[in-house]
């Protein structure tokens, strides 16, 4: 049970159909090609830096992502982990501020192609406002205190996955997840 003024947040790493998904699966040769973060279990909403279109994978950047929409509404079956990290209510406030910022200045990020080479080959570089997805993710853990198994500029979904301070709490399929977390939510209607 959590402490009164604690909150957790959700690191989310899937793996979809797209050709760049695949050819990330081949060359990194993990189970996971993409990686997300909320604050939300029911995952209404989730955070990336992903494609801006469902058809094309650039341009890419920041953005919200919803389940059953752009790319994760084009597969009926996303293999997925979901890990459980919890915050004190100052690190969450945290959270919530980056996550405004990137919000509120969409249009300063842009996906980083060469971030993906440098995440294969484990070149540190200072991020500021090029993210692949799971550097993005370990940015924001980073500066919400989580002690993570490697610099953000070098983290893939994969590395996230061993996070000390997580607690996988979901592994499966990604909609049916999201169904069974939100039809536990929906409110009861009686018919007359």
């Amino acid at each position: 049970m959590q402490e009164l003024n604690q909150h957790s947040i959700f690191v989310v790493v899937t793996s979809t159909g797209t050709n760049i998904a695949r050819a990330i699966r081949a060359v990194t040769r993990t189970p996971y090609s993409h990686a997300s973060i909320t604050d939300d279990p029911s995952l209404h909403q989730l955070y990336s830096f992903c494609r801006n279109y469902r058809l094309v994978p650039l341009p890419a950047t920041f953005n919200t992502e919803l389940i059953g929409e752009g790319v994760f509404g084009q597969f009926p079956n996303i293999p997925c982990e979901i890990y459980e990290i919890p915050l004190s209510e100052e690190n969450y406030r945290q959270f919530q501020l980056i996550i405004d910022h990137f919000r509120n200045c969409r249009k300063e990020f842009s996906y980083s192609l060469i971030g993906l080479l440098r995440v294969k080959m484990q070149i540190e570089k200072e991020l500021s406002t090029k993210f692949v997805c799971s550097q993005f993710v370990a940015y924001v853990l980073d500066r919400c205190g989580v002690t993570l198994p490697k610099p953000p500029s070098i983290a893939s979904p994969d590395d996230l996955r061993y996070i000390p301070e997580a607690k996988l709490i979901y592994r499966g399929e990604l909609n049916r997840y999201y169904s069974e977390k939100n039809a536990a939510m929906r409110p009861i209607t009686s018919a007359v």
